[in-house]
């Protein structure tokens, strides 16, 4: 079995060394893939649909495994199917659900699926007539992509300006700012949730919580995130209320929108006084959430994407690790704006845990930093009989790496995950 994964970061890595442990034993190539990721697995460089189609022709790919949202936004999954290659990532039509925060917010509406009161909002001008009457703080989101680091909170009308100037004006992600939506700020705690799904049938993963200021205590811009944990007990109570107010009819309304959503879908959800509320769907992995929840996968990986092609995801049975694994990125410390310094990426001892590479270029043989393609550089994921031990074991081998600049957050998994801590 041969198996291809596009992308080239942390979470791709993940998905290759998962892919990798299959009793399928596949021969796993990653495009681009980074120098890090060399290490370990076959890269190539597949510059367009045309070159992956002919490698997945020439190579025998047996299915291929889309990582980024950019490729899905862009259709490429359309693409393959298009020419009889097998693909797990849905359609560029149901990859709206994360291209486009208006279609994925109006959808939601349209159905019912709970979520925050939201306006659409594409010039100033009706932005200023909007917040003389909101209550801050509020959300301000870009409706396209923009790599999880579109999305603002202003707690003044002056701080909502200056955001919206950024956003509609200055263009500060391209296309993706023509729309905005401007949504009610929810009281809470956040926690991450993924369906396996061929867009009748689904199974839920564990729960787990990204991380996505850059700095302690939620403090500083929102970033790719900054690392995560799983499980979180806290959420099990809810799972319940989640697949029937939420995945249900989230895929529902996706098949009677024309759309049918097949592959692995993200929740990001709130947890509210008022019940369980939708903040975001993402159309794959999230990047940490993935390098926490592979990692404690029992199931095989590769029958799970068998199941999703063959439309037989009512016969997987989920089995997890009852372990806990917690992952922090090592990012450049102005990210998430890019530098053109390259750094020497070096380790003062053997680490442990896994390493999971970034934004990395290989020169002589060491691996140096690559900030122009994003900031974060390594994700390190430990795993522990408990959180605390897991934590434990992922700062100490942490403390082992060293680039110029370097930075990481000292407090994931710390959060109390309790409606009482929430002013």
């Amino acid at each position: 079995m041969k198996v291809l994964v596009i992308g080239g970061g942390a979470r791709e890595h993940a998905i290759a060394e998962i892919i990798h442990q299959s009793k399928h034993k596949p021969h796993v190539i990653v495009s681009p893939g980074n120098a890090g990721i060399a290490r370990e697995f076959e890269t190539v460089q597949l510059d367009s649909f045309d070159d992956i189609e002919d490698f997945c022709i020439i190579e025998g790919i047996d299915f291929v495994f889309i990582g980024p949202e950019k490729a899905l936004a862009e259709g490429l999954s359309d693409y393959l199917r298009n020419h009889r290659i097998k693909v797990i990532g849905p359609s560029q039509k149901a990859a709206r659900i994360e291209s486009s925060k208006v279609f994925a917010k109006e959808l939601m509406k349209r159905y019912s699926i709970p979520t925050a009161p939201y306006t659409v909002i594409s010039t100033l001008e009706s932005a200023y007539n909007y917040l003389q009457n909101v209550n801050y703080p509020i959300v301000i989101k870009a409706d396209g992509l923009a790599s999880g680091k579109g999305v603002s909170i202003a707690y003044t009308e002056e701080i909502a300006i200056k955001t919206l100037k950024f956003l509609l004006n200055d263009k500060l992600y391209g296309d993706s700012c023509n729309q905005i939506v401007i949504e009610e700020y929810l009281k809470g705690w956040e926690v991450s949730l993924f369906v396996f799904t061929d867009s009748t049938n689904y199974k839920t993963t564990i729960f787990s919580q990204d991380h996505k200021q850059l700095y302690d205590n939620d403090q500083g811009p929102n970033t790719g995130g900054m690392g995560a944990y799983a499980p979180v007990p806290e959420a099990e109570i809810y799972k319940i209320e989640i697949e029937k107010t939420i995945i249900e009819p989230i895929l529902r309304a996706m098949r009677d929108e024309g759309c049918p959503y097949e592959g692995i879908l993200y929740l990001g959800l709130m947890i509210t006084t008022e019940g369980v509320k939708v903040v975001e769907f993402n159309s794959r992995f999230g990047d940490p959430e993935a390098q926490v929840l592979l990692p404690l996968l029992e199931t095989d990986f590769v029958d799970i994407c068998l199941a999703i092609l063959n439309n037989d995801v009512s016969g997987i049975d989920l089995q997890w690790l009852n372990k806990t694994a917690v992952c922090v990125y090592a990012v450049d410390k102005d990210y998430p704006n890019c530098t053109p310094i390259s750094e020497l990426i070096s380790f003062k001892d053997h680490i442990d845990s896994n390493v999971y590479y970034g934004s990395v270029i290989e020169r002589e043989r060491e691996l140096y930093t690559n900030c122009l393609r994003s900031g974060r550089i390594l994700a390190i994921t430990s795993i522990g009989l408990s959180k605390n031990d897991a934590r434990t074991r992922v700062y100490h081998d942490l403390s082992k790496v060293f680039f110029e600049n370097m930075h990481y957050r000292s407090d994931i998994g710390l959060r109390s995950n309790k409606l009482s801590d929430i002013n």
